[in-house]
């Protein structure tokens, strides 16, 4: 009887093991599954345990998107900010609204809530590594004011964004670009009359 006790509790241990293998195994890449095998037969060992390490780790992108979409202060900015998780980092648009206007009208000016919304990302990025581009926007309505085209407004927008971003604490050399777009590129390509379009696009890209 204890004999047959003592095969029974080794299967049970050899059917946990086994499932454990495999619950390993189907969370990380081909690559990594290569990996751990060639760990187990002791060939490159050190190679193995690094790059399973990079591939089970979330990556820098995750982080910082997570680390973005946690921060109270932009939580708080509701609609105007949002968010997108891209191959090399993320996209954060700071877009305009009737409720919450963030530039003057016909301007490259920020309201004080867009000034206070653009300060809390610069505080937000100030901790986070990676190269930053900024873009200005505008939505497809023609501007009113002769001699002065949505080209510079845009470019006007992205300049005063640079500003308070530095201001916040965010250095000129993490600065890759300041560029005004014009209505070349809506937020919604299908209506690009929409107040969403105008808007300030910052880019952190964690790969440069």
């Amino acid at each position: 009887m204890g004999t047959w006790k003592m095969a029974y509790v080794d299967f049970l241990t050899a059917l946990v093991a086994f499932f454990l293998v495999m619950w390993l195994v189907s969370g990380v890449s081909p690559d990594s599954r290569t990996a751990i095998a060639d760990f187990f037969t002791g060939e490159d060992t050190t190679a193995t345990q690094s790059s399973t390490l990079v591939d089970l780790r979330p990556s820098e992108s995750a982080r910082a998107f997570h680390a973005l979409k946690s921060n109270p202060a932009l939580s708080a900015a509701g609609t105007s900010l949002i968010l997108t998780q891209e191959a090399n980092g993320i996209r954060i648009d700071l877009v305009d609204g009737d409720a919450r206007p963030l530039f003057d009208s016909e301007s490259g000016t920020l309201t004080d809530s867009g000034e206070a919304l653009t300060r809390d990302l610069g505080v937000a990025l100030g901790g986070m590594p990676g190269a930053i581009t900024i873009e200005g926007h505008t939505d497809a309505f023609p501007s009113l004011i002769p001699n002065r085209s949505n080209w510079d407004i845009s470019s006007e927008r992205a300049n005063a964004a640079r500003r308070v971003l530095s201001n916040a604490g965010i250095s000129p050399e993490r600065v890759r670009a300041v560029t005004g777009l014009a209505d070349t590129q809506p937020l919604k390509p299908g209506e690009p009359h929409l107040s969403v379009n105008r808007r300030i696009s910052i880019l952190l890209d964690l790969d440069g």
